[in-house]
């Protein structure tokens, strides 16, 4: 069966920023990743991000990028959509991954804003032009300026908005007040891109989540999206609440390390990460369990 999208939902509703499976010697296990891409569609997902940060980006080669997306593809491709991270700090690697990713078949694009250097935001703007005016996919935005050093601001988000191939946002900047206007705006498709203000974003007229929890509670997320959208407010409190232990217990370390560890705790083979990022201690592993298992996450 095909992914299905609407005008507010674009790349489906619930997806998963997926992490990249490597194997013992820190290979890509490509297998490894297929396997995991199924178990998030049975799970819920009806769609996945790959290569983004969560998938390690920066410490994959665009080779690796390329094939992780072939496998992906081939595994789910006709159940959910495949969104490829391409967004990086230099415009033309961002062109070069676009080439890749649309090479391998996927469904949408996912380009964060640039970090570190810090550009303007008529830098923001020639930068995301540039893409959408070369891409042939559809493309989400990714505002996360804890991360980057710079946000999207609404009215550069209101000026992106006009590009036809640019057609949602996923919002990590958490500012309800900011999402608030740009959706009044523009009417962009909008995709929580934190977990722990997944609810309050639906209430300001976001219609989706790029989550990392997903990975465990993607069921979960679909319910409290339901919950909402049939006006049972109560319903949908009491799922947030039940996933605060699991959202707290994600992030409170960096999150691939996190995932990937549950992930493994739970029988999943993704490895381990690569440096600069590092396995989590004993203690943090035990903390981990505690965390999942006051969320209702079964390891």
């Amino acid at each position: 069966m095909a992914p299905t999208s609407t005008p507010q939902t674009p790349f489906g509703r619930m997806l998963t920023a997926m992490v990249t499976p490597f194997d013992a010697d820190g290979e890509l296990d490509l297998d490894a990743a297929q396997h995991l891409a199924t178990h998030l569609v049975d799970l819920g997902n009806d769609g996945l991000v790959v290569n983004g940060t969560t998938g390690e980006s920066p410490t994959t080669s665009g080779e690796e990028k390329e094939r992780l997306l072939r496998a992906v593809m081939e595994a789910v491709g006709d159940q959910a959509f495949v969104v490829a991270g391409v967004g990086t700090n230099d415009t033309r690697r961002s062109l070069a991954a676009i080439d890749g990713a649309e090479r391998a078949g996927v469904h949408g694009l996912l380009a964060v804003t640039p970090y570190y250097n810090r550009p303007s935001q008529e830098g923001l703007l020639a930068h995301f032009r540039t893409l959408a005016d070369r891409a042939e996919l559809p493309i989400m935005l990714y505002d996360i300026p804890g991360r980057t050093g710079r946000e999207l601001t609404t009215e550069t988000l209101a000026r992106l908005a006009e590009h036809p191939r640019i057609v949602a946002n996923k919002d990590a900047k958490g500012d309800l007040g900011a999402a608030s206007w740009v959706i009044a705006r523009t009417g962009l498709p909008w995709y929580s891109g934190e977990d722990m203000l997944n609810l309050p974003l639906l209430s300001v007229g976001a219609a989706g989540f790029v989550s990392v929890v997903g990975h465990f509670v993607a069921d979960r997320l679909v319910d409290l999206m339901d919950a909402f959208q049939r006006g049972d407010n109560a319903s949908a409190m009491k799922i947030h609440q039940g996933l605060l232990p699991v959202y707290q217990g994600t992030f409170r370390t960096q999150g691939v390390m996190t995932t990937k560890a549950g992930l493994n705790l739970q029988g999943h083979r993704t490895g381990p990460v690569r440096l600069p990022l590092v396995d989590l201690t004993e203690t943090e592993t035990e903390q981990l369990k505690a965390d999942l298992a006051a969320g209702g996450v079964h390891l």
